[in-house]
């Protein structure tokens, strides 16, 4: 880089100068990196994780027990027979006669076993208007979705021959095979779309298709990267399919976010008028050296996750933390390499009716945030108070949320048959749709004071209130098992269900089972899962919140050797994540303007989105805070008042961060954009924080905040002057005379 000898304090800096001095080994090693994380991913496979390792508590010594005792559950589907009139029972020859019709056809596709008469198994509605037959589908239960398309369409010829009736089939398999159906590309629709929304801003930001294409090249391929790297892992820690998307959201969100930062940077100082030796020298220093400090923090974020003891959410904050670090040392090895080799080049492809950025001494000045800063520097007071007001007012509605899984009709609303056929099952036969499981494990299944309390315990399932029937009991004589299947009162109202969960759980059960020694006998099913993961998630709450918030304000004070900078960079990042909660709340609980975003108000957000969100946001808004307050620092530094040098930083910056803020909310916004309910709310959480964070936070009430505090942002208590210094004190007036110093062989200071 000009003058090889020359020794700047900063890992990045010296990372950034190395790779332009050996720009071919840099790029070499880094595609050799790629290719071979891939290749020992694919070799390696990835896998996956276990039912029995989801949860922990009852809904994993179920499955545990199922798994250890080599018992695959088939997919079980029902038949919905229902008049459709007032006048037709199931005690009709009609109503028997489509019953019988429905036997006969499920059966003869060949694809199903265990058919069973709701004359035999009792299940007919107490108005006598609705009866169920049911069956299980062949084969395993995960591929069941493959192998249902007969039984259906034989289940349709049958509703064809009587139409007095209403003959619908419900169940595993259906409900995968619809879902695939209508939302299977859903999610390869949104991440594929995520690549070209983010270089079409990318190229409107830079006006030229090599400057464009270099974020979405470099974050591309440290997705690749990371998905070999997840396939080797998994083997210590198992992954999952959303554990990989959430990857491919971060990846593509930190990995363009950081190119951008770093070439922004670089353009700004050549703009300046500066040879493309020192640029790079200046953007090494201060830009990679934000890359560094905000990646780092983005992965103590993320390992955050790796403390709420639930499989799901160890696999997303793993991926998440890799794909953040190999996107973060790619950014300040193998881009001032290809920098350093295309020069000039890097303009090629410019669009003509783009104009070339407007060069006001170096940097890319914005009028909009310019006057905006005008305001808030002459009024920090009123902007302090008016921000914090609107930020603490739309935080508000959060302090009421509710939080629990989706059920069918509130992850698809009224979009789909399948849904209003699952409405019309749990009115008729409350729970039946998704019933409680009792995992039942003797040292013989068979014993007589095991069945006397089987039977015990369905009638008093039953006698309780918990249920209101049928109860059917499954056994496993070769296993000692048996598998008892408890609709619950309540059925879709998961309330009203928890509640019979738990008179299952706490009364039924010790008063019949829990009588009888050596009798294993948990409860699991979709109801009890909820709970489980929401008793589960409520205890990893604390230690998630003190981790990442403590380490995050180490690394700020390190990063920045101020205390106040730390404690203010907390606080920001608290309001930023409120008001991201409150908007979740008014929109998806309470239903305000969720019409707007092709939502609708469903009552609850559901239960893993707000640890989720304020991990992910916790991370991702250091990206923005560190570049920004860098940029304060490093004129600060160089002699500016506070106040000019927190103009200078905003006005200078708004332009990246404006771009990088545009790329995240049309990234997540996409994701917004699906027909899942959960998706939406995502999409539109995160969405609406990167933008809150990007506007009001680092726009108005940072520079605010920092003006008021004036030099006492540069706080350090001599007690804490002992702590490691990782500042960096590289500001462009010093870096750019490096190159015309003597090798003396000295680090550089300010």
């Amino acid at each position: 880089m000009g003058n090889g000898d020359i020794r700047v304090r900063g890992l990045a800096a010296r990372a950034g100068g190395w790779s332009a001095r050996h720009r071919w080994a840099a790029v070499g090693i880094w595609v050799l990196f790629v290719v071979l994380a891939m290749g020992l991913g694919s070799a390696a496979g990835r896998v996956d994780v276990k039912d029995s390792d989801q949860l922990k508590g009852e809904t994993h010594t179920a499955a545990r027990i199922i798994e250890d005792a080599g018992i695959d559950e088939p997919a079980s589907e029902n038949v919905l027979i229902q008049a459709k009139g007032g006048d037709l029972k199931a005690t009709d020859a009609e109503f028997r006669d489509a019953v019988d019709a429905v036997v006969r056809a499920v059966e003869g596709t060949g694809r199903v076993t265990e058919v069973a008469s709701p004359y035999d198994t009792k299940t007919i509605s107490k108005d006598g208007r609705s009866a169920l037959v049911q069956f299980d589908m062949r084969g395993e239960a995960d591929t069941a979705g493959e192998r249902v398309e007969p039984v259906l369409k034989a289940v349709e010829g049958v509703q064809q021959d009587h139409e007095a009736l209403r003959i619908e089939e419900i169940g595993g398999a259906s409900m995968m095979k619809t879902f695939d159906d209508a939302f299977g590309d859903d999610f390869k629709k949104a991440e594929y779309s995520a690549v070209p929304v983010a270089f079409g801003i990318l190229l409107i930001a830079f006006g030229a298709l090599v400057a464009a294409l270099l974020p979405v090249v470099l974050a591309i391929t440290a997705i690749m990267a990371t998905m070999g790297l997840m396939g080797v892992v998994s083997h210590v820690m198992p992954m999952s399919d959303t554990a990989n998307s959430v990857m491919l959201l971060v990846g593509l969100a930190v990995g363009v976010d950081y190119c951008l930062f770093y070439l922004r940077r670089e353009r700004e100082e050549r703009e300046a008028g500066r040879d493309a030796q020192t640029a790079l020298r200046i953007a090494a220093a201060t830009s990679g050296r934000a890359i560094v400090v905000s990646g780092v923090t983005v992965c103590v974020a993320m390992a955050g996750m790796l403390f709420t003891g639930l499989a799901e959410f160890e696999a997303m904050g793993l991926a998440s933390l890799m794909v953040v670090a190999v996107a973060m040392v790619g950014s300040v090895t193998v881009l001032p390499a290809l920098l350093s080799l295309l020069g000039e080049r890097v303009e090629k492809g410019r669009i003509p009716f783009l104009r070339r950025r407007r060069k006001s001494g170096g940097s890319q000045d914005s009028r909009f945030w310019t006057a905006v800063l005008r305001r808030v520097l002459a009024k920090p007071v009123i902007a302090v108070v008016v921000a914090t007001g609107a930020l603490l007012a739309i935080t508000a509605p959060a302090l009421g949320m509710k939080t629990q899984q989706l059920t069918l009709d509130q992850e698809f609303g009224d979009s789909l048959p399948i849904v209003q056929t699952y409405n019309r099952l749990n009115e008729a036969f409350p729970g039946g749709s998704e019933p409680a499981e009792v995992v039942v494990k003797a040292d013989d299944i068979n014993a007589p004071e095991v069945k006397s309390a089987l039977a015990d315990f369905r009638d008093r399932a039953i006698s309780s209130g918990a249920s209101r029937g049928p109860v059917e009991i499954k056994l496993h004589d070769a296993q000692n098992m048996a598998f008892v299947y408890v609709p619950l009162v309540g059925g879709s109202d998961l309330d009203k269900a928890g509640a019979s969960l738990d008179k299952l759980r706490d009364e039924v059960r010790p008063a019949t089972l829990g009588k009888v020694d050596g009798v294993e006998a948990p409860i699991t099913g979709q109801v009890a899962g909820s709970k489980d993961f929401n008793d589960q998630l409520a205890g990893a709450v604390v230690p998630v919140f003190a981790f990442v918030v403590v380490f995050a304000f180490a690394l700020m004070l390190l990063s920045f050797r101020s205390l106040t900078i730390a404690v203010t960079s907390i606080v920001l990042n608290l309001l930023s994540v409120g008001a991201a909660y409150g908007i979740l709340v008014a929109v998806f609980q309470h239903g305000w303007g969720a019409s707007l975003v092709g939502a609708e108000g469903v009552g609850a957000i559901i239960t893993w989105l707000p640890l989720f969100l304020f991990v992910i946001l916790f991370g991702l808004s250091m990206d923005y805070h560190v570049f920004v307050v860098s940029r304060i620092r490093e004129a600060r530094l160089r002699g500016l008042a506070t106040k000019d040098a927190i103009r200078h930083g905003v006005v200078t910056t708004a332009g990246v961060v404006t771009s990088a803020a545009v790329i995240m909310v049309a990234v997540f916004a996409i994701f917004g954009t699906l027909s899942m309910q959960s998706m939406k709310q995502m999409g539109v959480g995160l969405a609406a924080a990167v933008l809150i964070d990007a506007t009001i936070i680092r726009g108005v009430l940072l520079p605010a905040v920092m003006a008021l505090l004036g030099e006492r942002n540069w706080y350090l208590p001599k007690w804490l002057h002992r702590l490691p210094d990782l500042t960096h004190d590289e500001t462009p007036q010093a870096v750019a005379g490096a190159a015309a110093r003597d090798d003396e062989g000295e680090p550089l200071k300010v």
